[in-house]
């Protein structure tokens, strides 16, 4: 698969972890493509830390409207009912618990289900944006991102080694070679890409994985 096919692949497959009625925050880079791929006759009523409720998928070429953005300042559609707000409101929705399922990227993870997403060492950062809220507070935080870093290194890791965004806080790890859940015996390995073995995900992997014995083709 192409890079962006790869994207498009692990958006698809968190697509299928939502539920009629949920109320789902999408971070930057991949989660946000996951708005495109909601099962029909479902309603699911995506959060925008900027302050939007009711985000719909991406705007048709020709058809953006420049005041509809998303955290990830893109061009978005809006939903009916969609509403707007003030940051503050729509960061009392985080911390209130108010939000079933955050997606959001990784720089690494690991097997206690520790995040580091929000800042290279060195590097300017311009903030962690609303990430350390929508961890500590949402009821499942998933995680979609390719399996390795550019250079091939593994980013799901023993332990992480950047600086964290929060601590034991993952519940799922989707990625373009398999499906990992985080559990307190450590990273099950549920589900694994049609095109890759479950060898060659244990060796693009630092973190132990077990094996789950029910094993399936993610679709």
């Amino acid at each position: 698969m192409t890079k962006e096919s790869k994207k498009e692949f692990i958006a698809r497959r968190v697509a299928q972890e939502l539920k009629d009625g949920y109320y789902v925050n999408l971070g930057i880079g991949i989660p946000t493509l996951v708005a495109n791929y909601i099962p029909e006759g479902m309603t699911i009523i995506l959060h925008s830390e900027n302050g939007m409720l009711g985000i719909g998928p991406y705007p048709q070429e020709g058809g953006e409207d420049a005041d509809l953005i998303n955290a990830g300042k893109e061009t978005i559609t809006e939903m009916p009912g969609t509403s707007y707000f003030s940051s503050a409101d729509s960061f009392a929705m985080v911390r209130g618990g108010h939000i079933n399922i955050t997606v959001i990227g990784a720089m690494e993870v690991d097997e206690e289900g520790n995040l580091a997403n929000w800042m290279i060492p060195g590097k300017m950062v311009k903030g962690m944006g609303g990430a350390m809220d929508l961890v500590a507070n949402s009821k499942k935080v998933i995680i979609a991102m390719q399996h390795t870093a550019g250079d091939g290194s593994p980013k799901i890791l023993k332990k992480c080694k950047l600086p964290l965004t929060g601590k034991k806080v993952v519940d799922l790890i989707v990625t373009d070679m398999g499906v990992i859940e985080v559990t307190d015996r450590g990273l099950i390995l549920k589900e694994i890409a049609p095109d890759v073995t479950v060898e060659q995900v244990i060796a693009s992997t630092e973190a132990h994985l077990t094996v789950d014995s029910c094993l399936k083709v993610m679709a």
